[in-house]
């Protein structure tokens, strides 16, 4: 099957970051291509793979960028499809200079952009997106919430149960 999200990322060094997207894709089921293409760099193959995403099948792309984080911003600029922007925390700053020049794109060329080395929220995002058109995904994303949901319910009632002092000593025991 054709991939459907494409997982972008300028360098190798942002792999383990961006790898939490791919794991998300992979629990449900999305179909990928993970690709390192930098928007200084390499250029040219940015554009090529910007411009021809939508007729490869592609629907979502998340791209991921530390430093400059040019890549997300760039690759909006070519593509119709939507793109959302990981911003991968640098050495130096954390992932802020990241994470404010995803977000500051010009009008009318939006990325929709997740937290500082959230991956997996922008493999959620795009497996939300493409839920908006297939049912079964759709269901598989109720599921999930509905799972989130119950975890919290579970650890409130432990709470309730042995109180916040032993919860607490539990918690940093399991560290």
């Amino acid at each position: 099957m054709a991939p459907l999200v494409g997982i972008i990322m300028g360098s190798d060094s942002d792999l383990p970051t961006m790898q939490g997207a791919i794991a998300v894709c992979e629990e449900f089921g999305v179909d990928t291509e993970v690709a390192i293409i930098s928007a200084h760099r390499t250029p040219e193959r940015m554009v090529e793979y910007a411009k021809s995403a939508h007729q490869r099948g592609i629907k979502v792309i998340i791209a991921g960028a530390g430093g400059a984080a040019h890549l997300p911003g760039m690759v909006a600029s070519l593509t119709p499809l939507p793109v959302i922007g990981v911003p991968v925390p640098s050495r130096h700053l954390q992932g802020v200079d990241s994470l404010y020049s995803i977000v500051q794109m010009p009008a009318g060329i939006p990325v929709a952009t997740v937290a500082i080395g959230n991956a997996k929220n922008a493999g959620l995002l795009a497996v939300q997106i493409l839920a908006t058109h297939q049912a079964e995904l759709l269901n598989k994303v109720q599921q999930y919430r509905q799972t989130l949901s119950e975890s919290v319910m579970a650890k409130q009632e432990k709470l309730e149960e042995v109180g916040y002092e032993e919860y607490l000593r539990q918690m940093q025991s399991a560290e």
